[in-house]
């Protein structure tokens, strides 16, 4: 077997990231070897593989649901935002330099096309099938002759394509319709639905009248699902862990955490593993005040460090910093937060700014080097193992303090470059111990509770919600064979599109409507924000 799908969506945050998860879960439990695949992300949140490449976290998590190591072909083209029009581009998991929207758009993004379909016919070549996700909406006309992600990748692969639609948002039908109206997807998945779905069966019946296409599966609004996000102020293990009626604190207290959300915040997804604690209340916020009743502030990774800390100072949340310190009270600095805690930053990277003063809570000196660190760390600390993975381009000079894995801790604050420690579970309850320790908290870490293991369960509910709610026989076959033949044009269609490389398969894209559709397909590679 050699097959494949493409996830759309009719808008951002229809739910992609989700459904091609479930859909990589649900084929790896039936015994197909399935990998996941993104030709181009936009996320602050990011991850390093093994071979010390970066891709998005989503794609991360999307392999983990497959059971298959992470890869750079998984995501081949990662763009980072450093501001409203500019971003990093990361090519096979290393970065190329800064662009702007419209260079980036003015031809460099259809150079990648070769770069992109080779990753994924080597991913073919080595997997049964391949469960690619889109970016934002696949509509977006304007945007279609340079397209590498959406119909323009289905083409050159000859993928049938899904389109997921988020009918708690409303206007699912017509957004379904719409879509095949500028673009000509095989089929429809509708996501987040509540209620009895017998009252949507004559809406759906429509939609097959008015566009010849079927529905494949209303999977219900699953509250809680503890996926990694691409971006945005959700926390997903939090969710869960706030909706469960069977995990109440394990000690007497409460922990209450407050993460400042600093601009281009990164990496944001540290703290799931600490809202996945009983007892502990995770809480993003932006004003000082919010600060006086948080047993513990982290100040967390960001895109943009010298932007950040004038933020937190701007904001008072610097000053509130610099009181809880001398107060004793616990703070812990990740990445870019760690950065900012220490006595100067030395920028001619990332904002060019040149020296400027840090928060001075932590004996450390950075400076920005050009090459970025890319690195997959294991270490000790509070007597526990912890790992963890590092992506930045701040050079720490330590000059004091108690070490603590990369970084170092004064007191009550602590800092770190390593993301994803607090995951490891032996070390995040001896952390949290210490935070209680100088909180005054009576609480206790559960002995338990295992990181891994939820996360498991998690991608468990995915593939359930797949093999529960969708029709898989036939999402099966669409998988395998493509979308049926003589799919109907639905007017009045988009222009016809440019010809575009096929990969390295040598076919040029057909014209029929077997497999994405009719040639009119729209594209869309978004240098925005897009959550999954």
């Amino acid at each position: 077997m050699n097959g494949g799908l493409l996830v759309a969506g009719t808008t951002s945050d229809a739910g992609k990231s989700v459904v091609t998860a479930g859909i990589c879960r649900w084929l790896v439990r039936r015994g197909v070897k399935v990998a996941p695949f993104k030709a181009q992300n936009m996320s602050l949140n990011s991850f390093v593989t093994r071979e010390g490449a970066e891709i998005g976290r989503a794609q991360a998590m999307q392999a983990q649901a497959a059971r298959v190591e992470p890869s750079a072909l998984m995501n081949p083209v990662l763009l980072k935002p450093g501001g409203d029009r500019s971003s990093q581009v990361v090519l096979m998991g290393r970065p190329v330099g800064e662009m702007s929207a419209r260079g980036y758009h003015g031809g460099r993004q259809e150079a990648l096309l070769g770069t992109v379909t080779d990753c994924l016919e080597q991913l073919r070549g080595t997997y049964d099938a391949v469960i690619c996700e889109g970016a934002g909406s696949p509509a977006e006309i304007n945007l279609r002759r340079t397209d590498i992600v959406n119909m323009g990748i289905a083409r050159a692969a000859r993928f049938p394509v899904l389109v997921v639609g988020d009918i708690d948002r409303g206007g699912v039908f017509a957004s379904f319709f719409g879509t095949t109206a500028l673009l000509s997807p095989g089929g429809y998945l509708v996501n987040k639905f509540r209620g009895d779905v017998s009252l949507l069966e004559p809406g759906l019946d429509m939609l097959l009248g008015l566009t010849g296409r079927r529905t494949f599966g209303v999977l219900p609004y699953a509250h809680g699902l503890g996926i990694d996000e691409e971006d945005g102020l959700r926390v997903s293990m939090r969710g869960a862990v706030r909706e469960s009626v069977v995990a109440p604190p394990h000690g007497e207290d409460v922990l209450r955490v407050a993460v400042c959300a600093v601009p281009l915040m990164s990496n944001f997804t540290d703290v799931d593993a600490l809202a996945a604690e009983p007892g502990v209340v995770v809480r993003f916020v932006d004003r000082a005040e919010e600060l006086v009743d948080a047993d513990l502030v982290i100040v967390p990774g960001t895109r943009g460090t010298v932007k950040a800390l004038a933020w937190l100072r701007e904001r008072g949340l610097a000053d509130a910093l610099l009181r809880r310190a001398a107060e004793g009270r616990p703070v812990l600095g990740i990445c870019g937060g760690f950065q900012v805690l220490g006595e100067h930053i030395e920028d001619d990277v990332e904002s060019r700014a040149g020296r400027v003063e840090g928060l001075g809570l932590l004996p450390v000196r950075v400076r920005f080097g050009r090459e970025k660190v890319l690195a997959r760390p294991v270490g000790t600390a509070l007597g526990e193992p912890v790992e963890g993975y590092e992506i930045h381009h701040g050079v720490a000079e330590v000059s004091g303090g108690e070490p603590f894995l990369d970084g170092c801790r004064v007191g009550s604050v602590w800092g770190t470059h390593w993301h994803g420690s607090l995951e490891s579970d032996a070390f995040r309850r001896a952390f949290l111990t210490e935070v209680a320790r100088a909180a005054g908290r009576r609480f206790a870490a559960a002995p338990d509770t295992s990181f891994g293991a939820l996360r498991e369960e998690q991608l468990d509910r995915l593939g359930d919600l797949i093999e529960e709610h969708a029709d898989t026989d036939a999402l099966w076959r669409l998988i395998e064979t493509g979308a049926p033949e003589g799919l109907p044009f639905v007017p009045p269609g988009a222009p016809p599109a440019p010809a575009l490389a096929s990969g390295t398969s040598g076919r040029p894209a057909p014209d029929g409507r077997g497999f994405a559709g009719t040639g009119r397909e729209s594209a869309d590679v978004t240098v925005t924000e897009e959550a999954p």
